[in-house]
């Protein structure tokens, strides 16, 4: 039977705290394609779009392809640009109607001027243009906002399981052989969460989240469970049911989903200590580097608070500043946000010393602007890097070193880019000619995602605490909008009295 599927993608990672907006002109330097119009180098967004498609088209199904909006993470999206954005997609719908199903590519944690889960109203309102009976089902990035909204107005949900993302494509065939299964045969899945009471980062490239990942996957093998995941959240969104999730989707089994969802989230909060990214002090990270001895690979530094991927500006000093204090070397940092500077290193020219103020644009999350006297060692045009898949734009860049060009032991470089974006791969420092294995370490403006390209090349990985607007004192975090007991700032959220 010949099926007529729409598809569509909307979403962006909002960090409340982030000092920079997102408006329609953010969406459309990130992504904002009609028509399914990727082009050679599709979004991280557009993967699970470019699948169904593929996937609908060799069963003989017609596919309509809504408006696919993504923006880089930054502050709350304006309420012009979400209702233009849903606006749109509820018109190509619209258009599409009658459709036997609705696919979507969310995010999860994106909040608007008015919307405090953006992507739950986009769901709403599709299911009531659809009806109860259309599947609705969406895949979600594990930093996303498990809500009841999302939960009421979808039949499937299914969220990435790596943290880095490296496992897209994957998430995208299972949601599509689901779909299958409720067009084919009649599947009628059903879904049930359980919230875990947490605030936190937790990498999958670890224990014990490794062996959690694989334990997830070993309960969809099993009889009646459909799918299984833990939806990590976004400490840094400022709405009112952020946190960690578990969700559990049955095939019909309602019992089934509320008792896996609850076995698995009370084991998520047992080890809540040992889930987290092992933080140690900007201090104790620099220190470690200036004391070890030379080796054939580069330790790598996470600048975690002045990530790019999690809404903040990636034009911190902190770091750098303590780098130029301790007077260490053989240290490189990418990429440091700075247009400007890109644009002043571009005219000088490779071999130019020039003395240039570079970073701490953005406000007090950002540090002091450094005045620094640097030497461009090199210049790229529209570089980019890859990753799960995806080829992600850096911009222009430009690589300035603080010391002698030919004094890797001493120097301190800084690769500068135009568009901001962290780093996930060692292209962000090779794409401008240095060689990612000749520093000491690297340092690298990301929180996790950066494993994916530089973990085979690590000497040894260090988390760093560090200022800026994605700070990882979770107890802390100014929420305005959140009244639920969560840990760490309440130490046993699950007490009747908490």
């Amino acid at each position: 039977m010949k099926r007529l599927i729409f598809t569509a993608c909307l979403g962006t990672e909002t960090n409340s705290f982030s000092p920079i907006p997102t408006g329609l002109d953010l969406f459309t330097r990130t992504m904002l394609v009609r028509g399914g119009e990727h082009g050679d180098r599709p979004g991280l967004f557009a993967l699970p779009l470019i699948h169904w498609r593929e996937r609908a088209l060799a069963r003989g199904w017609e596919v309509r392809e809504g408006l696919a909006a993504f923006a880089t993470p930054a502050g709350a999206t304006t309420r012009a640009a979400f209702e233009s954005l849903r606006g749109e997609i509820l018109a190509d719908l619209d258009k599409a109607l009658p459709v036997d199903a609705v696919v979507l590519s969310l995010h999860g944690a994106m909040i608007a001027d008015g919307y405090p889960d953006a992507e739950g109203e986009l769901l709403a309102r599709i299911r009531e243009r659809v009806g109860p009976d259309v599947p609705i089902l969406a895949e979600l990035d594990l930093h996303g906002h498990l809500t009841a909204q999302k939960v009421a107005a979808a039949d499937v949900l299914i969220f990435f399981k790596e943290y880095p993302h490296i496992d897209v494509v994957e998430r995208a065939a299972e949601i599509f052989t689901l779909l299958e299964r409720m067009l084919d045969e009649g599947l009628r899945p059903v879904m049930a969460m359980h919230d875990c009471r947490m605030l936190g980062i937790y990498p999958t490239t670890c224990e014990p989240m490794q062996s959690f990942v694989a334990r997830m996957q070993a309960l969809e093998r099993e009889a009646g469970i459909l799918s299984v995941s833990l939806a990590h959240g976004f400490p840094w969104g400022d709405t009112p049911e952020v946190g960690t999730r578990v969700l559990v989707v049955t095939d019909g089994d309602s019992a089934l989903a509320e008792h896996t969802a609850t076995t698995l989230g009370q084991w998520v909060f047992d080890n809540r200590y040992a889930l987290l990214a092992p933080f140690v002090s900007q201090s104790a990270a620099i220190k470690k580097v200036i004391r070890a001895a030379p080796g054939e690979r580069p330790f790598v530094i996470a600048d975690t608070a002045d990530n790019a991927g999690i809404g903040a500006a990636s034009d911190a000093t902190f770091f750098l500043a303590a780098l130029l204090e301790r007077g260490g070397g053989g240290f490189a940092c990418s990429p440091v946000w700075d247009p400007g500077a890109v644009e002043i290193a571009h005219d000088a020219g490779v071999g130019a010393r020039i003395d240039i103020r570079i970073g701490g644009k953005l406000g007090p999350a950002s540090g002091a602007p450094l005045d620094i006297s640097a030497v461009v060692m090199g210049l790229k045009r529209d570089a980019h890097q890859p990753f799960g898949g995806a080829i992600v734009p850096l911009g222009d860049m430009a690589w300035l070193r603080i010391g002698e060009p030919d004094n890797d032991t001493d120097a301190i470089d800084i690769i500068c880019n135009s568009h901001r974006m962290q780093a996930f791969h060692p292209d962000c420092f090779a794409q401008v000619g240095l060689d990612p294995l000749r520093p000491k370490a690297l340092v690298v403006k990301s929180t996790q995602h950066f494993y994916a390209g530089f973990g085979s090349i690590a000497r040894e990985v260090i988390y760093v605490s560090t200022q800026g607007t994605g700070s990882m004192n979770f107890a802390s975090l100014p929420h305005k909008r959140v009244t639920a007991p969560l840990w760490p700032r309440v130490p046993q959220p699950h007490a009747r009295s908490a």
